[in-house]
């Protein structure tokens, strides 16, 4: 073995040990820097309009960027957190006195089915409403509970959460000065053809704004209207409710249903006909109708993955990373079919080279 060889080995060796190094240093702000990154890619277009009308002055262009998502992005969802805590708090009370018994409720609604419908569930081995019933409260117990324990932690923790949003709105600032620059030097360090790197920086922008404003839009969309619609049926914990609409319509299909579609059921068999028929058609037509409309436009169309891709791969990445992977997870199957839609060109390359 030569001399080159054997510096070029050991250089590779340096480079693989301080790489290791540096994310394991960087492992406690990941989730800041993720989100920096993230919001840097979706606002970029958003920065280079405005650097067009500041006249190439990079630092105002970035500063004015960064002020826009945080009174637009992060002042908003830090208020809506605030106040989902605290009300998830309050239903955590309201259960643990027993004041609210979700177990009471679904014993109302098998109560209300047919003899027919209890045979079919007899059959079916799930006919014991009694043990039904205890496990679906233990079950909204343990929900509110969380939801409890997290408004205790954000205000044990406040020192830490301000220190992660300081570090994530820096870096967002930086992402957004020099991120173009930053790009152009990664692509010159991917041992790729031109072609194969831009169709892939390509690809991992265009899924990242889609999913985020996509997935975003549609979610807050349906969980708006479903949590009005609740608070103009007087349900308690319209806010919160909403808000698990939110999250849960990050699924592609079945998403926001998993709330109202019971709520509904429970009004029209214990006789709140208008209200059951009411919600039934607002969650089919107009909650339906968001999701079918705006994410296959917002969505589906900018990264041209099918809709089953998108469901399977958010829920993996929902729980290998937590709410992060609803866009890593998106992420990840976007640049597997990317690297595969790459493969034939790239056998062709290396014959044509050999």
């Amino acid at each position: 073995m030569n001399n080159s060889n054997l510096y070029f080995r050991t250089f590779l060796l340096l480079l693989a040990a301080v790489t290791v190094a540096f994310i394991w240093v960087l492992l406690p702000y990941y989730g800041a820097i993720f989100w920096g990154t993230i919001l840097a890619i979706v606002f970029s277009p958003l920065h280079r309009r405005l650097l067009a009308k500041m006249r190439g002055r990079p630092n105002l262009a970035a500063f004015t960027t960064l002020l826009i998502i945080i009174l637009m992005v992060i002042i908003p969802l830090i208020l809506i957190t605030g106040a989902l805590l605290q009300e998830g708090a309050n239903v955590y009370n309201r259960m643990s006195t027993g004041e609210l018994n979700l177990g009471d409720y679904f014993e109302q609604i098998v109560s209300a089915l047919p003899p027919s419908v209890h045979e079919l569930l007899n059959r079916f081995g799930i006919g014991d409403v009694f043990s039904l019933r205890e496990k679906l409260s233990a079950g909204a117990l343990q929900g509110s509970k969380f939801l409890a324990t997290q408004a205790v932690n954000v205000g044990q923790n406040t020192f830490e959460f301000l220190i992660g949003m300081g570090v994530m709105l820096y870096i967002l600032y930086f992402l957004l000065r020099d991120g173009a620059n930053l790009a152009r030097h990664s692509k010159q360090l991917i041992p790729l053809s031109e072609d194969h790197k831009q169709h892939l920086f390509r690809k991992f922008a265009t899924v990242v704004r889609a999913t985020v404003k996509g997935n975003i839009a549609v979610a807050i969309t349906q969980g708006s209207l479903g949590g009005l619609m609740f608070w103009f049926l007087g349900i308690q914990g319209a806010l919160l409710w909403g808000v698990l609409m939110t999250f849960l319509s990050l699924l592609p299909a079945v998403g926001a249903a998993l709330i109202w579609a019971p709520v509904a059921i429970y009004f029209l068999v214990t006789g709140a006909v208008w209200q059951g028929i009411t919600l039934t058609l607002f969650g089919v037509i107009v909650i339906g109708l968001v999701d079918n409309i705006l994410r296959p436009l917002l969505v589906g169309k900018d990264t041209k993955i099918p809709d089953y891709v998108i469901l399977i791969s958010t829920l993996g990445g929902l729980s290998v990373f937590g709410l992060n992977g609803f866009v890593i997870g998106p992420l990840f199957a976007a640049l597997f079919i990317a690297c595969w839609d790459l493969f034939p060109s790239a056998i062709r390359m290396n014959q044509e080279e050999d």
